[in-house]
């Protein structure tokens, strides 16, 4: 192949349709867990709302519900994904065997938000959340109806792998994916590029900012103990207990049991099947969506 500006255009061409292709044959999981946050600086401090708010009736001034700054920041962090083809692989034609790689490296970008939101998810069990407790945790701070502090445990204890029952019917998630700029697809392929010239290569690469946090406790309720009906059933009990603060009932209603590979058959035994192991009907099936998710691996 005769390198020109030309061949080197459709060249990118053909490495952008792989990329796009790739791409495009993703269906990411990260989204029915995380809501997107849109940035436009470094970092972002959130100001959650304890609980979400609930109506009160009308009696003299409103009552304003403000955002309270709790200190919770997300810093937006650069990733990279960059693939050399040597120039004398192009002269000699050889630049097909590069596609598949493309074709990958769009399957990757697709991922992204897969690959951060979920490990943070399993990290959860020791990682703060915005109320500086861990975000699954025993003692996430609530007032009650007669103004003191109480303790609420979103967790249950064990030692095995980890599984999450969430309320994901909101537009509030229990995970947020912070985007600072979209992920492109570029190139340097021009003859005047340092790398051009001295290594002989053509690179492209793709590039954007983003990172992962906690959002609202109170939709999520992880655990290490058996994925058994019993737990299943105080895992549901427990989070439609959950209040806002001053007592009234949140509202949660777990919608969706999220598992890692190894735990898919004793979900589908809680949720799927009609029956349990001794024959007697499974109260529970049908009650959440099964979703297996292989980046909690």
């Amino acid at each position: 192949m005769l390198i020109t500006p030309p061949a080197l255009n459709a060249l990118f061409t053909g490495f952008q349709t792989a990329y796009q292709q790739g791409f495009a044959g993703v269906q990411p999981q990260w989204n029915l867990v995380a809501m997107e946050a849109p940035s436009t600086t470094a970092s972002e401090t959130y100001g959650w709302m304890k609980d979400i708010p609930g109506f009160r009736e009308w009696v003299g001034q409103r009552v304003v519900h403000n955002l309270e700054a709790a200190g919770y920041t997300i810093t937006n962090l650069p990733w990279e994904l960059t693939i050399g083809v040597d120039r004398d692989a192009i002269e000699d034609d050889k630049f097909g065997i590069f596609t598949p790689l493309f074709s990958e490296m769009g399957r990757q970008t697709a991922s992204f938000p897969d690959t951060k939101v979920f490990p943070l998810l399993k990290a959860g069990f020791n990682t703060a959340c915005y109320d500086g407790q861990y975000f699954f945790d025993t003692d996430h701070p609530v007032i009650a109806k007669d103004g003191s502090t109480v303790s609420v445990s979103n967790v249950q204890s064990g030692s095995g792998d980890p599984w999450f029952l969430m309320d994901l019917s909101r537009m509030i998630k229990p995970m947020v994916y912070q985007k600072r700029r979209p992920f492109t697809f570029t190139r340097m392929d021009a003859p005047t590029s340092e790398v051009v010239f001295r290594q002989k290569k053509y690179e492209y690469g793709v590039d954007g900012r983003a990172n992962v946090g906690f959002g609202f406790w109170q939709l999520a309720f992880g655990s290490k103990a058996d994925l058994t009906h019993d737990n299943y059933s105080a895992a549901r009990a427990a989070m439609q207990s959950f209040k806002r603060d001053h007592g009234d009932p949140l509202g949660v209603n777990p919608t969706h049991l999220v598992v890692p590979p190894s735990l898919e058959g004793k979900a589908r035994q809680v949720v799927e099947n009609q029956r349990k192991a001794n024959g007697e009907d499974n109260e529970w099936k049908g009650t959440a969506k099964l979703v297996v998710v292989p980046w909690l691996a």
